[in-house]
Order: C-alpha cells, then structure tokens, then sequence
C-alpha cells in the first residue's frame, strides 16, 4: 500500500485532497454534503491525517482500492469533526471483508465451562486497535443516510468508548463538569429503552442497543448522525448530551440539506 506523506501534503498552499477522493466521498457519503462548507474542509484534512496513520488490510482475499479507505475513513472521522481530540489513538489496522464474515467466539458459562462457536458477524470494533468491516455494510449504511444505521459510526464509537480503558459507555468526556449528568440521562435512556422492549412497545432507538451501556453509546451514535432530528424531538436530553460530547449539531445540517 502507497504511504502518504501528510507533511508534504500539509505544506501545500491549498490543502485539497484529491479529486477521486472527493468524487468518492460525493458518491458514497451523502452525509459529506450537508456539512458546513468550513466543516467539509475540516473532515478532508482528517481524512488525509486518518490514512496517513492507520493501515487496511483485505480479509478473505478482499482488495483495498482507493474507494474502500477514503470510504471507511471519511465517516470514521466525522465522529471527529470539531473536536480537540486524538486520532483514535489505539487504532492501528482497519480489517475489511467483502461481506458478512465468520469469527470464533468463546462464551463462558456457569462452573467455568467455555463453550466455543462459529458466529457471523458484519463488524467488531477491538479494543487493542483493530476494527474489522463488511465492505457491503459500509456501502449501504453510508449511503442510507436517514435509515439510523451505519456500521462505521457504530464500531468507531466503540473505539472512542476504549479510549479510556473500558469498553462502558463512558468515553473521555470534554470536561469533568459533563460525566454527572452524561452518567444520570444515559443511564435512565438505558434503562427506559431496556422497559419499553421488555413491554413490545416501539422506540425509535434500535432493540441491539439495550445489550449493554456499550452498544447503547454506539446505537445513540448512529441515531445521532442518521436521524438526529428524530432524536432530538424524541430524547432532547439525549440528544443535547451527544451535541455537547461531539461538538457537533448534526439536525441543523440536516434541516438545511431538506430545503
């Protein structure tokens, strides 16, 4: 794989990406479009530093082209935008297959007894720097921009939740002053999504985020992104608890991709 040169590309009087990366991200991620065009420029430069720092590697026999890691990267780091944060620092290498792949799970019961299996999976995110993908998810959830769900905003959400060591639903928060009340909604959402299944009552947020604290950050995430004017109307709490740890306010730039 060509290793790119971030500081060249950084000296350059106009710090433009090149054109097929930005027919890409045109084509494959229609959230790109209703960005702020200051907050497009950032996103590139991102993008840029992302794929000069982290390596991709084809599972089963899958080629890594142009399209699959300028794809992958640029949704990656809208999760970024405006933030003073690292890079996700843990993150090494981005594993991706054509399509849903099988991995080995061990799952340990009662007495101790670990019981191994087969399970099918579409991605995972590691917390010692690995995210594996479905390159055919990737597509569908990036260019489906209003169905609540996008594999990349998901398991790159897990990657801010490892951040801090655990895997909780608690990633690095910008002040200490936010973890009080971060703590106090996302847990009673938690709890109130966890009752309305357990009643079969429908909830906009998605029946996978009540696993656990963990998968509830990362489905709220994708809301956050995909529906954020649904979810702002349905769990402004929520919602504005998302705005302040993102920096971002994702339904003013949905309201203006409507008009």
């Amino acid at each position: 794989m060509r290793v790119l040169n971030f500081d060249r590309w950084r000296r350059r009087r106009k710090a433009d990406i090149p054109e097929s990366w930005c027919s890409t991200i045109e084509r494959n991620v229609p959230y790109y479009r209703c960005l702020p065009e200051p907050s497009k420029r950032e996103l590139e430069q991102l993008i840029y530093r992302f794929l000069s720092k982290k390596w991709f590697e084809g599972g089963g026999g899958f080629e890594i082209t142009e399209e699959v890691r300028v794809t992958i990267a640029a949704q990656a780091c809208i999760l970024l935008l405006h933030r003073d944060a690292p890079l996700y620092p843990k993150l090494r290498t981005v594993i991706v297959y054509q399509d849903a792949y099988r991995a080995d799970q061990t799952e340990r019961r009662a007495a101790g007894v670990e019981v191994r299996s087969e399970q099918v999976r579409h991605g995972e995110s590691w917390s010692h720097g690995v995210v594996v993908l479905s390159w055919d998810d990737v597509l569908s959830g990036a260019r489906s921009p209003r169905d609540g769900e996008n594999l990349v905003f998901h398991e790159f959400a897990h990657q801010l939740d490892h951040e801090d060591g655990a895997a909780n639903g608690a990633p690095y928060l910008p002040h200490r002053s936010m973890y009080s009340a971060w703590a106090e909604i996302l847990g009673r959402e938690y709890q109130d999504l966890i009752s309305s299944i357990a009643r079969n009552q429908p909830t906009l947020l998605r029946r996978y985020g009540a696993s656990n604290p963990a998968e509830f950050f990362a489905v709220i995430t994708e809301m956050f992104f995909e529906r954020p004017g649904d979810l702002r109307s349905e769990h402004p709490d929520l919602y504005h608890q998302l705005e302040l740890f993102y920096e971002q306010d994702p339904a003013s730039w949905m309201e203006r991709c409507k008009e």
